[in-house]
């Protein structure tokens, strides 16, 4: 399906890997000329020729900043003061007993799961309400509506992106500009994969035999019994970045894999 974004530019935060990364991948699939952003040069370097040498008809940029830097992030403005695109993916996670959790490390993850977005969004949506057109998208979490309990720093933040997004969303009505939230489920990164294959060291075993009794014992109310694979998540991106999305407005859109066991 033509999803009509072609010549579009699109920043994706974190796009050197993971979920940012295959969103930078389906987004250049379009035509969008993506701006890839790291902290790592040579990281965003390197994902900048990939992806410009699969699809030598866009034009990737190299974006790279520690967003979670106030001072970067003005530099990043000063570079591409313009976007069609915003994905605010970037975000950390660990697994924290409550009572570990300092304030020091709530106001980091605050810092750089929330913040951070925010300080982007609130930039590149004056420019989007101006022209009439944009698309901003948060990724939250299947963990921000139903909290495991064992990463309350990561849950909360990822809480928040849901409030924001539906809160900015107010900000666009009567306009072509969408705000939207994406909630994944258990995701297959390449940090996870690495995690499967030290649990189960044992050549003879595939990888999706791993991943299923993995599944079946550490998240048996998975629905899909597999790990979401990035690029699917990355079409749904795309998807919510065309013009047939249009009517998505301060949506969050569960992409859980049936592990949220309500009904919205």
């Amino acid at each position: 399906m033509e999803m009509g974004l072609n010549n579009k530019t699109a920043l994706v935060t974190g796009s050197t890997r993971g979920i940012g990364k295959a969103i930078a991948i389906e987004l250049a699939k379009e035509g969008v000329n993506v701006l890839i952003n790291g902290r790592n040069y040579g990281e965003v370097e390197r994902t900048v020729k990939e992806i410009k040498s699969t699809f030598p008809a866009t034009s990737p940029q190299n974006a790279t900043a520690d967003i979670v830097d106030a001072q970067q992030r003005e530099a990043l403005f000063k570079k591409f003061p313009r976007v069609d695109i915003l994905v605010n993916n970037i975000g950390i996670y660990e697994i924290m007993q409550y009572e570990d959790i300092t304030d020091e490390i709530w106001e980091k993850y605050f810092r750089t799961n929330v913040l951070a977005a925010n300080g982007l969004s609130k930039y590149y949506l004056t420019k989007m309400l101006g022209n009439n057109d944009g698309r901003i998208i948060f990724i939250a979490s299947e963990e921000a509506v139903m909290p495991s309990g064992q990463m309350p720093q990561y849950c909360m933040t990822k809480s928040m992106l849901l409030s924001l997004s539906k809160s900015l969303s107010k900000l666009t009505k009567g306009s072509e500009v969408t705000i939207n939230t994406i909630m994944p489920g258990p995701t297959l990164s390449e940090n996870v994969q690495q995690i499967i294959e030290g649990i189960y060291n044992n050549d003879k075993m595939s990888f999706s035999e791993k991943e299923r009794h993995f599944m079946m014992k550490n998240l048996p109310q998975s629905e899909i019994q597999r790990f979401i694979k990035p690029l699917e998540i990355g079409r749904l991106a795309v998807f919510l970045c065309s013009p047939y999305a249009s009517a998505f407005k301060g949506s969050p859109i569960r992409m859980d894999g049936g592990m949220v066991p309500t009904i919205y």
